[in-house]
């Protein structure tokens, strides 16, 4: 058995990491010594082989419990899953970087681009990480509605929005520190809303599952609070308030 700093140097990950999925019960260690060493099983390095396969994927770190904990789990399966995924996306790097280095080309005046070649290995609509959970937790109408609508703006609409959607999550987190039924985080949310709603067709219901979702998921958490320290914690309690006062 190996102790956690023997698994944190063989594998390249810190001892905060592994102390981190012990205490969410990701990655329970064999065995903890009488002096509180936690060692570590040849199966514990199987199962953290396959969590640092999701986590390259992007799957959160709760997704990933539920996976491999499931009675269900198979892990060749899941390996053969792994390639797939990872093959597409290394096709789509590749993709990308044949665009970069074209577009190299293009800065230097070797060789001319059309604007869909600019643009090729970018499709954010169609790999989008967080669209089969938001099609399962709100329908596929709503979803196709905003994908349809992102589609059709204009790269100059969308750059726009997204200015528009920064500056709001900026204006949010310099008042995260009232509370989120204040009329000010009221009136920003209000406006987040309508944001939402230019590219989607969002319920009351819907706006305060994307709140939870913005806790649950490490994702947007991450997004989120880049603009603040519990940002999206605040959203969450503010959209949920916002949308139960308009039930």
């Amino acid at each position: 058995m190996l102790r956690v700093k023997e698994v944190a140097d063989l594998v390249g990950i810190s001892v905060r990491t592994l102390h981190h999925y012990d205490d969410i019960g990701l990655l329970t260690p064999e065995k903890t010594t009488e002096a509180g060493y936690r060692l570590y099983s040849s199966e514990n390095l199987e199962t953290l082989q396959q969590i640092l396969f999701f986590r390259a994927l992007d799957f959160p770190l709760k997704q990933i419990r539920d996976i491999v904990q499931s009675p269900s789990f198979d892990q060749e399966e899941a390996l053969l899953m792994h390639r797939k995924m990872l093959l597409a996306k290394r096709q789509n790097l590749d993709q990308m970087i044949k665009t970069i280095d074209k577009s190299l080309q293009h800065v230097k005046g070797e060789v001319e681009m059309t604007d869909k070649e600019k643009f090729a290995g970018f499709d954010f609509i169609k790999n989008n990480a967080y669209e089969k959970e938001a099609r399962e937790r709100w329908g596929d109408e709503a979803v196709d509605q905003s994908n349809e609508a992102i589609a059709n703006m204009s790269d100059k609409k969308q750059e726009a929005l997204n200015t528009e959607i920064n500056q709001l999550y900026r204006d949010l987190a310099a008042i995260c520190h009232n509370p989120p039924d204040s009329p000010k985080a009221q009136s920003l949310i209000h406006e987040w809303y309508r944001l939402l709603n230019e590219i989607g067709d969002y319920s009351m219901d819907a706006f305060k599952g994307l709140g939870e979702l913005y806790v649950s998921d490490e994702r947007f958490t991450n997004n989120i609070d880049q603009f603040g320290e519990g940002l999206a914690i605040f959203m969450r309690e503010a959209m949920r308030i916002y949308a139960d006062r308009r039930k």
